[in-house]
């Protein structure tokens, strides 16, 4: 059947009336894989603005094979994959007769997108654990990867930076924090750095009582106050469980103690993040609550693209407020810090049994107030090993994980 092409939600809003960009760089060849998510239409968004900098190789998606049509018709990449072989049956049905795409499915396929012959950069906004192994697979393939999956490194971050310091390979932060840290490293030596500054908005149940949320609806959770995001990672930001899978992923990508990653509240999320400097300098990156820019950052990398992006109206804020996260009131936050300080496969079984938790609030089957229990009945049921530590206990204990949640869950 045609294609029909549909704007939005290809285009992000807010790049309406952006003029395109002339400059005469070479242009980078791009893998996205996650294209249907907020991460992916944003950078697409970004490639249709910029088509003398960018071009698109290959798409992956998981479900979402009607947007992901549109997205072909419009970007034409060499190959699109999706989670499985009835998805990519129907996805090729949608699409035109003759249309010049190699249609892939399952992990063997994401890991195929990921190490195209072409493709400069992979962005890899893939959601969950499902991220590791095909950002593996573009490290191995010699690719630069703009990453937006933090699971990635929360589950396997010494194998990923590793293997990245090996090939040569840029590993570029999306994460709008750490994007922030990386921005502010810019042109400083790596060996003053003393420590970094999370902030987090705090979600939208900052200034409830924890006494209420046992009541707590799926829609509730997912109105976040500033950012607009997908339902997991949204939930994450409810529970502050996403500020804590940020504190190992930065642990990781700046090659940190966990000692020397402090985490604060700040309700504006105008600055979102600072590194703190041996002579006591302190930089911040701050901007609007938008990816856009740490999304057109990794991708122009070491440039920067005019994305019309409006700046914070300071005098209208007045003020900024910082407080110290309440660890008490938000449990995931520490569950993760420990995991953290543990190391190993702990932050493994922290991901897993944080995805299966999320799945199920979002399902109905379980309560809000009970997310960080469930995570904490399945990290002290977890008998660790140094052998886990290599990328297949690690696995091993993700599987374990899940089926321990899952068991949980059914009792």
């Amino acid at each position: 059947m045609a294609v029909t092409l549909i704007p939005h939600p290809l285009v992000s809003p807010i790049q309406k009336g952006l003029k395109k960009s002339t400059h005469p760089l070479k242009r980078k060849h791009l893998g996205i894989l996650g294209s249907t998510g907020s991460i992916g239409r944003t950078t697409l968004a970004i490639v249709e603005r910029f088509p003398d900098r960018f071009s698109v190789k290959a798409l992956g998606a998981g479900q979402n094979i009607d947007l992901l049509a549109r997205q072909i018709a419009r970007f034409k990449p060499e190959m699109a994959v999706v989670r499985d072989e009835t998805l990519a049956r129907q996805l090729k049905d949608l699409l035109p007769a003759g249309a010049k795409v190699a249609i892939r499915h399952g992990e063997q396929g994401y890991c195929e997108a990921a190490s195209l012959d072409g493709v400069d950069l992979v962005v890899a906004a893939m959601v969950g654990a499902a991220g590791l192994t095909p950002t593996l697979a573009a490290i191995a393939a010699g690719k630069n990867v703009a990453l937006a999956n933090k699971e990635t490194l929360v589950m396997a971050g010494a194998h990923v930076m590793a293997a990245a310091a090996a090939r040569g390979v840029k590993i570029l932060p999306v994460d709008s924090e750490h994007s922030a840290i990386f921005q502010c490293l810019a042109g400083n030596r790596r060996k003053d750095l003393a420590r970094i500054i999370l902030t987090g908005s705090g979600g939208p149940f900052r200034l409830r009582p924890a006494a209420d949320f046992a009541a707590i609806t799926v829609d509730q959770a997912l109105n976040h106050p500033n950012w607009r995001m997908g339902p997991k990672i949204t939930v994450d930001s409810a529970t502050l469980m996403n500020k804590g899978l940020e504190v190992i992923e930065a642990r990781w990508l700046f090659d940190l103690s966990p000692q020397a990653i402090e985490v604060v509240i700040h309700p504006q999320s105008i600055v979102h993040s600072m590194a703190v400097f041996t002579d006591g300098s302190v930089l911040a990156q701050m901007g609007v609550p938008d990816m856009t820019v740490a999304i057109g950052y990794a991708l122009a990398y070491p440039r920067r693209l005019a994305l019309g992006v409006p700046v914070p109206d300071f005098a209208a804020l007045a003020t900024l407020d910082f407080q110290p996260p309440d660890m008490a009131k938000f449990p995931c936050l520490a569950l993760a810090v420990e995991a953290c300080a543990r190391a190993g496969a702990y932050p493994a079984v922290l991901n897993a049994a944080n995805e299966v938790a999320v799945a199920a609030f979002l399902a109905g089957a379980l309560g809000f107030d009970r997310i960080p229990g469930l995570i904490r009945a399945v990290m002290d049921a977890y008998k660790g090993s140094r052998a886990d530590e290599c990328l297949e206990g690690i696995w091993a204990a993700d599987r374990w994980a899940r089926r321990e949640a899952k068991m949980k869950l059914e009792t």
